[in-house]
């Protein structure tokens, strides 16, 4: 099973951006697909973006299409999340997750393996 870390959070001004990181432990990565969630305080947790093992498929929740963009790569064990035209209401604690079931990828319950959450803040 993998372990996940993110990096990458911080502060920026509204219309700014920001990337983050999620890096995965072991030699399966290829092997999960991976998910962006939010959740932003007195709020339930939120779907960001998925994107499949190979990185040929990817899917974004309402909020965020159009301005955000998943991708991976496999070698590096790495998935980014580059977050464009960043809003106030953008500000949230953001998990990656790893799954390997083959559906449901916007929900939470679908994955096993959370990282830890980087806080991203976007000031007005």
């Amino acid at each position: 099973q993998v372990q996940l870390v993110e990096s990458g959070g911080g502060l920026v001004q509204a219309g700014g951006s920001l990337r983050l990181s999620c890096a995965a432990s072991g030699r399966t990565f290829s092997s999960y697909v991976m998910g962006w969630f939010r959740q932003a305080p007195g709020k339930e947790r939120e779907f960001v973006a998925a994107i499949s093992w190979s990185g040929g498929s990817t899917y974004y929740g309402y909020s965020v299409k159009g301005r955000f963009t998943i991708s991976r790569d496999n070698d590096a064990n790495t998935v980014y999340l580059q977050m464009n035209t960043l809003k106030p209401e953008d500000t949230a604690v953001y998990y990656c997750a790893a799954t390997k079931r083959t559906a449901n990828w916007g929900l939470t319950t679908t994955y096993d393996t959370w990282g830890q959450g980087a806080q991203v803040t976007v000031s007005s």
